[in-house]
């Protein structure tokens, strides 16, 4: 063995899937999605992309690793009794895990992370729409509304940022909209949580206040 590969070895040693996951996170976290790479990650830990890789694979299955993660700071402590209430309070923890993250809901947008915490994440919520559903059949397509809802509103809401409801408002008011101009107030000054709630009440219904 030479002494480079000799080298390699021992940093492939030292380093961890679980540390090229944390080097990751902290480069979503600095420069967003789209600066994370293999290459990226391995100048972040001062290694050849060779060793990042020899952990990860892929690109793509670093993603799934990360979006792992993300669902890892779900807390599951102190939820509520009532079956509707448990799966809106988890998509409320959810939510706010992707918030957490600097373009968490696209990273997990397009990741199938069948991995530990995403399927305790899932598997917790199925739970709770198993008691609040008739069916097996229902609770699955629940999830799915539950969760497509949530990952697209909140991959908008860290989109967008502040929207700017004042040049809305004159754009419909000026154009031939009438349905949105009756509806321009709502649709302005609703904020993404308010948006949040009320699409996890319509979906579960309405008894499912915070």
């Amino acid at each position: 063995m030479t002494n480079k590969q000799a080298a390699g070895a021992r940093a492939r040693t030292r380093l961890t899937p679980a540390a090229v996951v944390d080097a990751a996170l902290g480069l979503l976290g600095d420069e967003g999605l789209d600066a994370v790479t293999t290459r990226a990650v391995a100048d972040r830990l001062g290694v050849r992309m060779n060793t990042v890789l020899w952990h990860i694979k892929t690109k793509r299955r670093l993603l799934e690793l990360m979006a792992d993660a993300i669902a890892g700071t779900i807390a599951y402590d102190d939820l509520p009794a009532g079956a509707g209430e448990r799966a809106a309070e988890l998509m409320r923890r959810y939510r706010a895990s992707l918030l957490a993250h600097r373009d968490g809901a696209a990273l997990v947008t397009g990741t199938y992370a069948a991995e530990p915490h995403t399927l305790r994440f899932a598997d917790t919520l199925l739970t709770a729409l198993g008691e609040h559903e008739d069916t097996a059949e229902a609770s699955a397509r629940t999830l799915y509304a539950l969760v497509y809802f949530t990952l697209g509103l909140t991959q908008e809401e860290q989109a967008m940022g502040d929207t700017d409801g004042a040049r809305f408002r004159e754009a419909v008011e000026k154009g031939p909209y009438p349905a949105l101009r009756a509806s321009r107030e709502i649709l302005a000054e609703d904020s993404f949580a308010d948006r949040f709630e009320d699409g996890i009440r319509r979906v579960l219904g309405p008894a499912t206040t915070p």
